[in-house]
């Protein structure tokens, strides 16, 4: 097994993920199978407890588990299936061991972090590097490791021991570390500045860990005069400096790489010469120069709980950026504070209420996103109800669905009281509920988690065309609360399709309103499995009915049953054949 680490120093928020995933691309390119692992220092056991301001949105896997965002980066970028074990914190490590020593495996020794830690950090790497996460047998040629935080962090302390270790025990053609760092420019003296990169490297050779490649963060591209400088101060040979500058769209990235061939410095530290390939980005690169071509705009609006983060709703980003690629329009997001459209904020600020009704008036389409808690659900019910009643094309995921649902429920069936437990626990009309087999008492890992398979019910709905008028799909979920069975059919008889069920035909999972253009509300959340090459069926036809293009898609959905080559007047948009 060839392992190749990507570190972070300077600070935090480089982009060490999208850096692993783009050298996953390189690689990929090459002929050679990628897998990739996420460490995350903290003690939490998982991502599924941590708020979105914290570290982001938390994104779902097959299998259930909540992780950190940068799994999702990965299996966008290399089209992989990862899993809970694919994502390392220092939460689960310690658990694993204390349950160890409670069973006695130990054997009466003192358990330390060095050697017990440490010896579990890279056994587990080592195991989880030999899974196929694509879908193929036999183990991947390549495990990319990327450390989360900055070198010199104290909470990484563990994690770098073992990684040391894990490089001395495979040997130097084995490993290979990739050292992100930033090279900045102080506008006063207006030169690209070597000397925080020098002392990370410094740093980096403390604990024990040598670089082979620095990548170098900066905001225009590296000057050869530094690279030399650091070629020099850093014992490298200058080819092994990479210059990462910053780029308007992160697909240039893996471009970046092949022009200053990182896959032969990669290739020389790992000797992969004999398997690897001259790398082929043709499609990739065909890919970009579609996407950077782009001129006429379709405009969204994401109503959230969550907007002063982006990366809160990163994965509905992508999702919705892919989909406006394959339509050939140009996306601009409006983030819209959902609690800034409620009434009270119009007392108290007027003109963040005007902004916010302005941004979601001017907009194509809507989306409401997933979120926990019931700050500025009257927001994002005044959202739904406006994108209802003027024929606004309109998504629900997850929250958003139940947002649609109450909003329904008041305006048509007259039910004003009409809430969820979760927001009103003795509400008189409970639209939404907890679900019976929640815990009350536990929060992490305790949510309907992960694929689950969805039926459709209604053949010819909006939706079912939408992926193929298949019989089901398998979609990922995340929620503890669901549409009442028990209002369904006062629902439908007020004109509320529920297009798609569980197996059980008792869960909603897809909400539509016929007679609307485009209102579809999911309670699984489609932003997880969508790909550059594999658009997510539901946001495909957000996009696509925002630019008044929905019809074309659905008729072309219906005559390629693979749902994957979507065919729109002249040109072939979405498919295998022209995509990746």
């Amino acid at each position: 097994m060839k392992y190749v680490l990507v570190t972070g120093g300077v600070v935090s928020g480089l982009g060490k993920a999208i850096t692993a995933s783009s050298v996953g691309v390189l690689l990929q390119s090459c002929g050679l199978r990628v897998t990739c692992i996420k460490i995350d220092p903290y003690l939490n056991y998982d991502a599924g407890t941590i708020s979105p301001y914290e570290h982001g949105e938390v994104f779902v896997l097959d299998d259930g588990s909540e992780v950190d965002l940068d799994l999702g980066n990965y299996e966008r970028f290399l089209d992989t299936k990862l899993t809970r074990d694919n994502n390392i914190t220092y939460g689960k490590i310690q658990q694993y061991v204390m349950e160890k020593e409670r069973k006695g495996d130990y054997l009466g020794e003192t358990v330390q972090i060095v050697p017990h830690i440490t010896d579990t950090i890279r056994e587990w790497v080592e195991r989880v590097a030999m899974i196929p996460v694509d879908g193929k047998e036999g183990p991947p040629d390549v495990c990319i490791i990327e450390l989360g935080g900055t070198i010199g962090d104290n909470e990484s302390r563990p994690f770098t021991d073992a990684l040391s270790q894990l490089s001395y025990s495979v040997g130097p053609d084995n490993f290979c570390l990739i050292h992100v760092t930033l090279v900045p420019v102080l506008s006063v003296v207006g030169e690209q500045k070597t000397k925080p990169t020098q002392h990370s490297i410094r740093d980096l050779r403390g604990l024990r860990l040598t670089p082979n490649i620095i990548a170098c963060r900066s905001t225009k591209v590296l000057e050869e005069s530094v690279k030399a400088k650091l070629s020099r101060l850093c014992y490298l040979p200058i080819q092994n400096i990479i210059s990462l500058y910053d780029v308007h769209n992160i697909w240039h990235i893996p471009l970046m790489l092949k022009d200053q061939k990182a896959h032969e410095a990669i290739s020389k530290v790992l000797n992969l010469s004999r398997i690897a390939k001259e790398p082929c980005l043709e499609k990739w690169a065909s890919l970009v120069e579609i996407s950077d071509n782009l001129n006429v705009p379709v405009r969204i609006a994401i109503v959230g709980k969550y907007t002063d983060l982006s990366d809160a709703y990163l994965s509905v980003l992508k999702a919705l950026f892919h989909a406006s690629v394959a339509i050939r329009k140009k996306l601009v997001v409006d983030m819209v504070p959902s609690c800034d459209l409620e009434k009270t904020t119009k007392k108290k600020d007027s003109r963040a209420y005007e902004a916010a009704w302005r941004l979601l008036k001017d907009a194509d389409g809507v989306l409401l996103p997933g979120g926990f808690g019931d700050r500025g659900i009257e927001g994002m019910i005044l959202a739904a109800k406006y994108a209802r009643e003027n024929n606004i094309p309109f998504l629900g995921i997850c929250l958003g669905m139940q947002i649609a649902v109450i909003e329904f429920a008041r305006s048509l069936l007259c039910l004003p009281g009409a809430n969820s437990t979760e927001f009103e626990p003795e509400t008189k009309h409970p639209c939404i509920i907890f679900m019976p087999e929640g815990s009350k008492t536990h929060m992490g890992g305790t949510m309907r988690l992960g694929s689950r398979r969805t039926y459709f019910h209604v053949k010819d709905s909006k939706s079912a065309r939408l992926y193929g008028n298949k019989e089901f799909v398998d979609e990922r979920h995340r929620h503890r609360y669901e549409v009442n069975p028990d209002m369904v059919a006062s629902l439908e008889k007020a004109g509320l399709s529920f297009a798609a069920k569980d197996e059980t035909g008792e869960r909603m999972e897809i909400v539509e309103v016929p007679s609307h253009p485009f209102f579809i509300g999911a309670q699984f959340h489609p932003e997880y499995k969508s790909r550059p090459g594999k658009v997510s069926p539901l946001i495909l036809g957000l996009i696509a009915a925002s630019c008044g293009e929905l019809e074309g898609v659905l008729n072309s959905v219906s005559s390629h049953q693979d749902n994957q080559t979507i065919v729109l007047g002249k040109e072939a948009r979405v498919g295998p054949k022209n995509w990746f």
